[in-house]
């Protein structure tokens, strides 16, 4: 039978039956080769994970030297609180740049340690293995611990969680002859400068530490910043204050997110009660102080302010005990361009940057009242390095009154609708002052740093300066009690065009004649030549009116 498909069709001669399916040999070699490399690889660092453990145990079962002022390990000092310091093995030519930036960057392993006397100074710096009886780290160690490169780095870091504040050109530049830049960091969000130093400090601490918490104690900005960022980062963060501290402060720190605990009457109490919690839990213990990190984080400032004004002539930062601020942002600076003039401006009330530049050596016993008005410029120098840095990088450290400090919040209040305290306000009473001749006609940057003012200071400090500025002015004069003379008197002060802000009559505690009174007005002028106006004005219709001086 026919096949209908026609007759079945021959093999091609090159056709061949595939054979079985198996890999090539030298594949096979390969993977196998592989394998044992990975193999030899795991166990390698399984035996050296046994010889590290191995030598920790060692370390640990050593015996601590009793009443210790600190925690001494093997390689070096033990810091901030329980966590302890073992630096990684280095290079020599790397150990001038070793300091306590390795420390933080969480390149080194930690472990607990037994608290056997009082408690320590968190977060020092310093490479010393003797316990030293100061809280302050060696002038010596003050260029190894800060660089250019950390500002840098610091500024990459915190570049998302701190704003970028403007540096604007300012109105009050035509009325003091010069071009005046003011960079705007009362515009953070807690209102001061101290959040750079601090986000870059607590992201630079240990995942261990951060999960245990930091404690503070103080209502100062530091404080803020610490409450405000700790729980932005889910940081446990505890604030001790004292029963004295405002209860405004108390508020905010608590909308911040920390809990915050009322105790003693006095800083020193709260502080005392933090270190013993920090002690007991495992805290790390906060203060405000010259570690590398913060003053890192602090210069940061120099940097915005050289990048967004070009041919920068002189910038003015605050200065006061706590200057690092003022170092921190100098050492950046210098850096960029050394021709650019660096300033600190401290209160003529607290001098203690200035004599503790003339000493050497930071004033710890200069007697500062911690005034709620001048808040962190009236604090005693916290530390060396800053001290050190600002004396070989600092142009010049100028002092102003009081009066001063309060006409300059007056006029960033009316120019640039700032409203701002006493260290945000004291770096342009320079130039109200008339403290620095030498910048007439120049380009210069001025830092205000903080606006925290409380309400009830902002009333006084705004009436006090009005005073002071020749605006209010008060005056007393004796009339007859007779229909029609306050009349004309209030037609004297309409024609002279002045603002009537209180009047007093007095009749029975008077020591003229029968029948007067005496009137006593408060008034308010445009300046100073309209207050003198008005005053020719009165004594030439009433020979008898006294000024009140102020």
């Amino acid at each position: 039978m026919v096949s209908p498909w026609g007759p079945p069709r021959a093999r091609p001669a090159d056709m061949t039956i595939p054979g079985p399916l198996l890999p090539p040999y030298g594949a096979v070699v390969g993977v196998l080769l592989r394998l044992v490399v990975y193999l030899v690889a795991v166990l390698y660092s399984y035996a050296e994970e046994l010889l590290l453990k191995k030598d920790d145990n060692k370390i640990k079962k050593q015996d601590v030297p009793a009443l210790c002022d600190l925690h001494c390990c093997k390689d070096g000092l033990i810091r901030n609180g329980l966590i302890g310091q073992k630096p990684p093995s280095i290079n020599p030519e790397r150990l001038k740049d070793f300091g306590e930036e390795d420390y933080l960057n969480g390149d080194v392993k930690t472990w607990e340690m037994k608290i056997v006397s009082r408690n320590e100074e968190l977060l020092r710096d310093g490479l010393s293995h003797v316990p030293q009886s100061s809280s302050r780290t060696s002038l010596s160690s003050c260029n190894k611990l800060i660089r250019f490169e950390d500002i840098s780095a610091a500024a990459f870091k915190i570049q998302c969680s701190v704003q970028k504040t403007p540096c604007m050109y300012s109105r009050l530049s035509k009325q003091y002859g010069m071009d005046i830049y003011l960079k705007k960091e009362f515009l953070q969000y807690t209102g001061s400068v101290k959040e750079r130093g601090v986000i870059y400090l607590l992201t630079s601490l240990p995942q261990d530490q951060q999960r245990k918490g930091v404690i503070v104690a103080s209502d100062s900005n530091f404080s803020m910043a610490v409450a405000y960022h700790a729980s932005e980062l889910r940081i446990p963060v505890f604030v001790i204050m004292s029963t004295s501290t405002s209860p405004a402060r108390v508020k905010m720190c608590r909308e911040y997110g920390a809990m915050v605990i009322s105790y003693g009457t006095t800083a020193k109490d709260s502080q005392t009660h933090a270190r013993r919690l920090a002690q007991e839990n495992g805290y790390l213990y906060l203060e405000e102080e010259d570690s590398a990190v913060y003053l890192s984080g602090l210069g940061t400032v120099g940097l915005e302010v050289y990048e967004q004004v070009p041919k920068l002539d002189a910038v003015i930062f605050p200065a006061g005990g706590h200057c690092g601020l003022l170092a921190g942002s100098a050492a950046a600076l210098k850096h960029l361009n050394p021709h650019i003039s660096v300033i600190g401006v401290e209160s003529e009330s607290f001098p203690v940057l200035q004599q503790s530049l003339k000493a050497g050596h930071p004033i710890e016993d200069q007697a500062c009242s911690n005034h709620h008005f001048y808040g962190d410029v009236s604090g005693l120098c916290f530390g060396s390095n800053s001290l050190q840095l600002t004396g070989k990088l600092v142009d010049k450290v100028v002092a102003v009154r009081e009066e001063d400090i309060l006409i300059s919040m007056l006029r960033l209040l009316e120019y640039e609708r700032a409203t701002v305290d006493a260290e945000g306000a004291i770096g342009l009473a320079a130039l109200v002052a008339g403290k620095l001749p030498e910048l007439k006609g120049k380009r210069v940057a001025v830092v205000v740093c903080s606006g925290n003012l409380e309400l009830h200071l902002l009333q006084q400090c705004i009436a006090r300066a009005l005073t002071l500025d020749n605006r209010v002015c008060r005056f007393s004069l004796v009339v007859s009690d007779c229909p029609g003379d306050i009349s004309k008197l209030l037609e004297v002060l309409a024609r002279e065009e002045v603002r009537v802000l209180d009047i007093k009559q007095e009749r029975t505690f008077v020591t003229s004649e029968l029948f007067t009174v005496e009137v006593t007005c408060t008034v308010e002028t445009r300046d100073k030549i309209h207050t003198a106006q008005l005053r020719n004005a009165l004594l030439e219709r009433y020979p008898t009116a006294v000024w009140t001086e102020r």
